[in-house]
């Protein structure tokens, strides 16, 4: 009976992702975009894009969570083995949720999102009749174009790759060879990005957390920010009341008008701030600091342990499993704390790279901004989060985060076997973090210390 209601379970859990981001999305998008005042075709074509671009949201977000609740679930089996109530919590269940991320983060990467982006930007061929379906013509036959020549390329790479006999006859193989072969190169970028990505958020999310909380005073002078605040707001509304009409001073008008609303936006973020409780002021800001510095440094100590092992025991190495015999043994050897430990840790691993991304100079056009997000920035928003996401059970796996081995096609990546490959990608993931770290933190702790002596200094 528990097998049975599996595809119920899964149905029912993708679609309580789909409905959050479903809401997620709404509160980024451009609501211009999706109203039907100008062209109703464009706004149905808009809508049908951000349906897809939700479904691939949730996918990614299923990705995030894939790992987590399988070591969740492991322990409330080791915890609870005869409980009636957790039956339908089983081996079957999380081998089909991970075979389930395989096959849509497949589908969004490789079909889903490029057609949302081409259906978007397309208008129907020259001469055909306009309409929704014409657009669907022009898509397919560009998705198509674009489908061959990626699997083109894909044939020319493996008869580089694998020049035997056996390669070659692969290599007209398209289920069982060229799209797990096109997907392994996808999580392999995945799992490079996340090592460029997650270091820099380690250090960077210090910076985050400490425009978010309210700092002790010796390191923020709050009064003297919110008088000197109060002063320019009140200066730009003088010469705002005092200004005449005129031609040429209508622009400076509005340019005055807008920096007079981001003043007034700052001034209620700095008495909001102000009005902090000195618990807040005083022990929220360290111990935010002191959690950050602790879960970065458990995991670099733990990616460290780890290449110690890689070079001692085979059995460190990332693999992939078809079964999932879960509630036999816990994957952490300080058992449920220790498992605890580990779902915290790949959250947070997650929500560093996801920072980092972001504050890099490369993506940080991506950012979205709320309501004011349009479709195409949307599309790019969904496909960079479902590659990181896709990549990060393997990522995990491979750092030694977690001991829970990788479930169905996750552990066919022809990378995973390499000793070389998985050695330099733990060596560099802890060398980058360290290096990132001592340069962001020393630099921000002396500037805030000198910054803060030499006030107190001037006064």
């Amino acid at each position: 009976m528990p097998t049975l209601l599996c595809p119920q379970i899964c149905a029912l859990l993708f679609a309580s992702l789909y409905i959050l981001c479903h809401f997620i999305i709404t509160h980024f998008k451009k609501h211009t975009d999706f109203t039907a005042v100008h062209d109703d075709e464009d706004a149905a074509v808009n809508r049908i894009a951000l349906g897809l671009c939700t479904f691939t949201l949730a996918v990614a977000l299923g990705a995030v969570l894939l790992l987590p609740f399988s070591i969740i679930s492991n322990e409330v089996l080791l915890s609870f083995p005869q409980n009636y109530y957790i039956q339908w919590l089983n081996g079957s269940l999380i081998h089909g949720l991970w075979n389930l991320v395989f096959l849509f983060s497949n589908t969004s990467l490789v079909f889903l999102m490029p057609f949302a982006y081409f259906f978007t930007e397309s208008e129907g061929f020259a001469g055909s009749k306009k309409g929704i379906m014409a657009r669907v013509y022009e898509t397919s036959v560009v998705l198509l174009l674009l489908t061959l020549l990626v699997l083109g390329m894909v044939w020319v790479a493996s008869a580089i790759v694998g020049n035997d006999a056996a390669s070659r006859q692969s290599l007209y193989d398209l289920w069982e060879y060229y799209l797990p072969y096109l997907y392994s190169c996808i999580s392999l970028f995945g799992v490079l990005l996340l090592l460029l990505c997650t270091p820099f958020g380690l250090s960077t999310m210090f910076t985050v957390t400490g425009k978010l909380l309210v700092k002790p005073r010796l390191l923020e002078d709050l009064d003297e920010q919110l008088s000197c605040t109060r002063f320019e707001e009140a200066a730009v509304s003088h010469r705002i009341r005092s200004g005449k009409a005129s031609c040429w001073l209508n622009l400076d008008m509005q340019m005055l008008r807008e920096q007079f609303f981001a003043i007034r936006s700052k001034r209620r973020k700095l008495e909001l701030r102000h009005r902090a409780s000195p618990w807040q002021r005083n022990l929220g800001y360290p111990l935010a600091m002191l959690g950050l510095l602790a879960l970065t440094g458990i995991s670099v100590l733990i990616v460290c342990f780890h290449v110690l092992e890689l070079l001692l025991d085979d059995a460190a190495m990332p693999r992939g499993i078809q079964d999932a015999s879960l509630g036999q043994v816990s994957f952490s050897i300080f058992g449920s704390f220790g498992a605890a430990l580990q779902v915290v840790l790949i959250f947070y691993l997650m929500l560093s790279s996801v920072v980092g991304f972001y504050s890099s100079p490369l993506f940080t056009r991506l950012l979205p901004e709320r309501q004011d997000t349009p479709l195409t920035k949307i599309i790019g928003n969904c496909v960079s989060l479902l590659v990181l996401s896709s990549a990060l059970p393997v990522f995990s796996r491979t750092l030694g985060i977690t001991r829970f081995d990788l479930l169905g096609d996750f552990g066919r990546f022809n990378w995973l076997g390499n000793f070389y490959i998985v050695f330099l990608y733990n060596m560099g993931f802890a060398g980058l973090t360290t290096l990132c770290l001592v340069k962001r933190v020393s630099w921000a702790v002396q500037a805030e210390l000198i910054r803060a002596f030499g006030e107190d200094m001037g006064t």
